[in-house]
């Protein structure tokens, strides 16, 4: 089934675009063979299919341009927002595990600069809590900061 979205705030929408053009940057210059995608594309695992707000998929095999959901993730991230915040944490992290690409899901915060980081580690997943600093998502091998997803996001943002 698909879970229906409410229509976004302006400063979740912000945080979404910085982190697109942020990863994207950090695609072209490790020169990997990723794309990253944003909003529509779907996840499907099981009968739930998800939106996530960035995807980044790393294959040496381009998606077709007609394709609907992007069956081999490497890295989903989400940006929490009011409507979306429990099944952000609950279910979709449990879910976007099942897949088998699936390397990081990283969970943004819109109102304060933090991320929560969970990572596939052989056969756990790793979390982490970030506030400062890089935010790191190996493999594929991207660096990026943190703080360049918030900057000049409007006063609502605390910084920690």
């Amino acid at each position: 089934h698909v879970v229906a979205m409410a229509p976004e705030r302006v400063g979740h929408t912000r945080i979404k675009g910085k982190l697109y053009l942020a990863l994207s940057a950090a695609v072209v210059a490790a020169g990997l063979p990723c794309e990253v995608l944003v909003d529509r594309p779907t996840i499907e695992v099981g009968e739930s299919d998800y939106e996530p707000d960035v995807i980044l998929r790393c294959s040496p095999t381009p998606l077709s341009g007609d394709s609907l959901s992007v069956p081999d993730p490497t890295v989903l991230v989400e940006v929490l927002s009011p409507t979306t915040r429990r099944i952000d944490v609950s279910r979709k992290l449990a879910d976007y595990f099942r897949i088998p690409s699936v390397q990081h899901y990283v969970i943004l915060f819109a109102d304060r600069v933090q991320a929560v980081h969970h990572r596939r580690m052989d056969d756990r997943i790793e979390t982490r809590i970030i506030a400062d600093g890089n935010l790191v998502l190996d493999p594929p091998g991207l660096v990026v900061e943190l703080a360049d997803f918030y900057s000049d996001n409007g006063s609502s943002v605390a910084r920690n």
